[in-house]
């Protein structure tokens, strides 16, 4: 059996109540009971108050009167005035007992409304609907108090199982005259009315929500008391005092400051007061702040003296150390005497662990450099063996015009064998060994026809 949002296979889906989560919300107040795997005595009957849980976080103490088997995450029917209501069990057993002490001192056993039944299936349809019908009834309430001027939010509505009665959750800056609206509600639901103011806290922990942490509100889930929190316990912590991070979803501030006041008040203890000045012969120095992990007080130059000298961290000790040689009349030359100075290693995040290297990506994302030259090509020597066989060089052969020409006049020089060698880089009869001259330059042969008149003046 499990609620409406739950699906239909009645198992829900994350709180893994495993389907005992009824029609109320998911994860609202669960408890874990360490003493379930504890017997009890020979010939002592177990503790016959259990906890019921209604919507929300509501939660009471009722009698097993009649001694009914019951486990955590049953479903039952108890008195309610009037009428009947509907409940799941969260505690049984030796753990009630202790609740019941730590929420209910002046618990009365006799005075405690007793559990009916077990529910049955009926009851069961019948509290689903009850609840099917909150949300249409809440928004039509606010409505006829807007109507009536009425400076009040109403919040929440639980309807009782037997549908005879509705208890509707407002909060409201001050008193709040609902005579008529009372009324007003009545006529229109057909339905008794029950008018129940809570604070902004209470509002939070009924409505539920994700908190700046990411977590669910502590006041949905785990947090009972509400203890008040004040702009101090963020100045013994060393916050920034920003409403807007330190107010919750209530308006209010949060809860969570109170967690670590007292480990910040015990450490607090070990530094000297930060509203004493420190004199030096340079000037005078206030307090700014405190770090508490790294036991370091920060102070910093008043007036002129403070132009660019920055925050100056000083460990505790050295603090006494100035404050008692300032009450002996004494001044220190400047508080950059007594900073200790430590070098902190930079941890090496280059390979933790066995992962891989931070910087392993670099090299794919760096850009090529372009030579200067692109034409440039390698000798002849390197492109003939890259060449393939069977071809032949392509180098820095004249054209079909330019080599007649050469052919006729090498029939006019003389021949003289240092020509040969010497004009083999132009020429088609040079060297042929010497084929590192074909290649050389190619883009200014390209561009101009060879010149025979150099070579002449070269031999």
């Amino acid at each position: 059996m499990g609620c409406a949002s739950c699906g239909s296979n009645g198992t829900p889906g994350g709180c893994k109540n495993h389907g005992t989560c009824s029609s109320g919300g998911c994860n609202k107040l669960e408890v874990y009971d360490w003493l379930a795997n504890m017997e009890l005595p020979g010939g002592q009957s177990p503790y016959d108050i259990l906890e019921i849980r209604f919507k929300n976080s509501r939660k009471g103490f009722y009698r097993n009167s009649k001694s009914l088997n019951l486990q955590v995450g049953d479903v039952v029917v108890v008195e309610s005035s009037p009428g009947v209501d509907v409940g799941v069990v969260s505690i049984v057993g030796e753990l009630a007992r202790i609740q019941v002490n730590k929420k209910s001192p002046n618990f009365k056993h006799a005075e405690a409304r007793k559990i009916v039944r077990i529910a049955e299936q009926e009851d069961i349809d019948k509290w689903i609907k009850a609840r099917s019908l909150e949300r249409e009834v809440m928004y039509k309430s606010r409505t006829l108090a807007v109507n009536l001027g009425l400076e009040m939010k109403i919040s929440d509505v639980e309807y009782q199982a037997d549908l005879t009665k509705a208890t509707f959750y407002y909060t409201a800056e001050g008193r709040v005259d609902f005579r008529q609206l009372i009324k007003d509600m009545a006529d229109e639901f057909r339905i008794r009315i029950e008018m129940r103011q809570i604070g902004a806290r209470q509002e939070a922990s009924r409505l539920g929500g994700i908190g700046s942490c990411g977590r669910e509100l502590c006041c949905s889930t785990w947090l009972t008391d509400f203890r008040s929190v004040s702009t101090a316990a963020a100045r013994y912590q060393q916050l920034s005092l920003n409403p807007q991070k330190l107010a919750g979803q209530c308006g209010k501030l949060k809860c969570c400051l109170n967690y670590e006041l007292d480990m910040y008040l015990d450490a607090v203890k070990a530094f000297p007061k930060g509203d004493l000045k420190l004199r030096t012969e340079k000037g005078t120095a206030s307090h700014i702040k405190t770090d508490v992990f790294k036991k370091q007080m920060w102070y910093g130059y008043d007036g002129e003296a403070g132009v660019g000298s920055g925050l100056i961290p000083l460990h505790p000790d050295r603090v006494r150390e100035i404050i008692k040689m300032n009450r002996n009349g004494k001044k220190p030359a400047d508080l950059n005497d007594y900073m200790d100075v430590t070098v902190e290693e930079e941890p090496d995040y280059t390979n933790v662990v066995g992962q891989d290297s931070l910087n392993r990506f670099e090299h794919i994302f760096k850009k090529k450099k372009r030579s200067g030259n692109r034409r440039k090509k390698p000798t002849g020597q390197q492109s003939q063996g890259n060449r393939p066989q069977g071809t032949k060089p392509r180098g820095n052969q004249p054209k079909k015009g330019a080599q007649q020409k050469q052919n006729n006049q090498k029939g006019s020089q003389p021949q003289n064998p240092e020509n040969k060698t010497q004009g083999g880089g132009n020429k088609q009869g040079g060297n042929p060994n010497n084929k590192g001259g074909q290649n050389k330059r190619r883009s200014n042969n390209r561009r101009r026809k060879p010149n025979n008149n150099n070579n002449e003046k070269k031999s």
